[in-house]
């Protein structure tokens, strides 16, 4: 664990020392549990953004995807088509 030096004015630190005993823990702790804060809100947002190039990647190489027109529920559960398309020899019995 790292040591870091931060100047504030005095009333900043009157006021945090006031925070840290009203949740009886240290200035020190509140500091710490800051930063950490930040760092998270950083990495979640490169997460966002790693995750918003993926998808904008994936449009762009498959310009003519679409999720629809979607199926039915019925459509969904045909289970004598799920089993056509698992036994091609099924197929032309079914029809």
């Amino acid at each position: 664990m790292k040591n870091i030096t931060v100047s504030v004015p005095d009333d900043v630190y009157r006021r945090a020392r006031i925070r840290a005993a009203e949740r009886n823990t240290s200035v020190s702790a509140l500091v710490r549990d800051l930063l950490s804060q930040v760092a998270e809100q950083d990495e979640a947002e490169r997460h966002k953004d790693l995750l918003r190039e993926t998808i904008n990647a994936i449009r762009n190489a498959n310009p003519n995807f679409s999720a629809a027109p979607l199926l039915s529920r019925e459509e969904l559960h045909d289970r004598n088509a799920l089993r056509r398309l698992e036994h091609p020899n099924l197929r032309d019995q079914h029809r």
